[in-house]
């Protein structure tokens, strides 16, 4: 037998027992160290108001905390939005599901939500983590399967805004929408049970219509002109008979006060051509020493606007180039009080120790037309509605400075924060989870995306149903009979329709397959049933 003494042997006890606690530790650590998941969300962010997607505007209108994202994590090039609208692109994400499967096809959905399907977060909350939703939510019926909520109702206000609190009742907060919002996202975090991971989404009214900036930032670009895109004066040939009848242009549609901030006692007697008068909701909020920062700001420049008017300065080319100038200056300012949120969100996790074990998510429910074609607001399946931004930030996993090219879409969230934490996705899930995209971003997840659009008639817009491969797009408009289909290498701004050309004869039938394919695969509904 050998000798040992009983020193000896203590230290070996000792040791075992230490190896036995180091691996009891690194077990609990190990199931602590599922990611936290920040995921901040705005509404009509286009990708040309995101620097870091190097747009016409990257110069004049740096998003230095969003492009941080980029900078630190991935941004991708190729993400869109299932069905182009707020409410329908929120139900997509919590689903992992396309709306003819989800129930909420549209804004003016009847019935709201249906809060009782399966959603991603209900999932989360069963694999252990809190989870909290904070801002705007459009999506009729109150949440569930959240630790915590604090919504705004429906479109919610920018300024002095309510928020609809879990018991039902209403408070109403002073202060800027945006700013309230992440006020709100950092006070539940600060409380949060601090031994469990966390899912956060704090999602912003902001830049919605009517573009109204915080009050800090309504100068913002006063010195400044915008870049004009080259079609903003687009005629609507060669592509479908429904684009000249929309009512979404900055020529024709946009609102003196509601959209320009141009009111009726501001202009001097002088009758200007209008659309419709939808009245000053937002300045309706605000109060006394609100309105005189509003005032100071916008009544001169209205002022010198009218006397060129009246001096018959103002022809109606140079009218649209003022319509476009003021819009884009208000959506800009709207969009910096958003870059600015997202930073004190990321130095919050950063001064807390958090950043290293968070992923961090920055999106938007769909692009907006920023004057392309003539448009604000979104619906079509064209690139800059379709589109919609995604940058994140997952320390130790994610490539700094990746751009995937993976064709994803806000359908893939749901199955991708469910990997995040380790969970699977049901089947019945449509979504791919994009987790091996953010690992190799050399990764692709599919080939061709699809799309639906169910609202009837707002804006004028028709329902539609495509597809889009990284080259090719084709979409079919019912009303009209009519399909239509753009060569986005060649035509990137999408202003000649290539269907029935025979020089694309070949791709046109392969689109069509695709077109077949992916509706029989996805379940779609026929055009009938959703028609009314």
């Amino acid at each position: 037998m050998m000798n040992i003494s009983f020193k000896s042997l203590v230290l070996v006890l000792c040791s075992g027992l230490l190896q036995i606690g180091s691996a009891v530790s690194a077990e609990s650590e190990g199931a602590m160290l599922k990611p936290n998941i920040v995921f901040l969300f705005s509404d009509d962010h286009a990708l040309n108001a995101i620097s870091a997607y190097g747009g016409r505007l990257k110069d004049v209108a740096p998003t230095p905390n969003i492009d941080r994202l980029a900078r630190e994590g991935a941004i991708f090039e190729n993400s869109f939005c299932a069905n182009s609208i707020c409410g329908p692109s929120r139900a997509n994400i919590l689903t992992g599901k396309h709306s003819h499967i989800n129930g909420f096809l549209r804004n003016h959905n009847s019935s709201g939500f249906d809060q009782s399907q399966w959603t991603f977060i209900k999932e989360l909350g069963k694999s252990g983590y809190q989870s909290a939703v904070i801002g705007k939510w459009h999506l009729k019926t109150m949440p569930t399967g959240f630790d915590y909520w604090e919504i705004l109702p429906g479109q919610g206000s920018y300024y002095n805004p309510i928020f609809v609190q879990m018991d039902g009742s209403k408070k109403q907060d002073e202060g800027y929408v945006t700013d309230v919002t992440t006020d709100k996202a950092l006070k539940w975090l600060d409380g949060r049970d601090k031994t469990k991971p966390f899912m956060l989404m704090c999602q912003y009214k902001a830049p919605h219509r009517t573009f109204s900036p915080a009050l800090r930032h309504l100068g913002a670009f006063n010195d400044v002109v915008i870049p004009e895109p080259g079609n903003l004066f687009d005629k609507y040939n060669d592509r479908s008979e429904t684009l000249p009848k929309n009512e979404m242009e900055v020529d024709r549609h946009m609102t003196w006060a509601y959209d320009l901030k141009l009111r009726n006692d501001e202009m001097g007697g002088v009758g200007l051509p209008s659309f419709r008068d939808y009245g000053t909701p937002e300045y309706n909020r605000m109060n006394g020493e609100q309105k005189k920062v509003w005032d100071a700001h916008f009544a001169p420049l209205n002022a010198r606007f009218i006397a060129d008017y009246k001096a018959g300065k103002v022809d109606h080319k140079k009218m649209v180039q003022w319509k476009y100038q003021r819009y884009m200056k208000n959506y800009l300012a709207t969009v910096k009080s958003v870059d600015d949120c997202v930073g004190r969100v990321t130095e919050y996790l950063e001064k807390h120790g958090l950043a290293e074990n968070t992923v961090v998510i920055y999106s938007s429910d769909q692009g907006f037309y920023l004057g392309e074609h003539g448009w604000f607001d979104k619906r079509w399946m064209f690139e800059e509605s379709f589109k919609m931004p995604f940058l994140i930030k997952w320390p130790g996993v994610i490539k700094a400075g990746s751009r995937p090219g993976a064709l994803i879409q806000n359908i893939d969230y749901a199955p991708t924060f469910l990997e995040m934490a380790g969970v699977l996705a049901p089947a019945e899930v449509q979504g791919k989870s994009i987790v091996p995209v953010l690992k190799d971003a050399s990764k692709v997840l599919r080939d061709t995306v699809y799309y639906s659009y169910y609202e009837l008639g707002e804006h004028r817009v028709p329902q539609h149903f495509g597809v889009r491969t990284k080259r090719y797009k084709l979409f079919y408009i019912p009303m009209t009979d009519e399909w239509q289909m753009f060569d986005l290498e060649k035509d990137p701004d999408e202003m000649k329709s290539v269907y029935g050309n025979p020089e694309y004869g070949v791709v046109q039938d392969d689109m069509r397959k695709r077109y077949d394919q992916i509706r029989e695969d996805v379940g779609a509904p026929s055009y009938e049933e959703y028609a009314e």
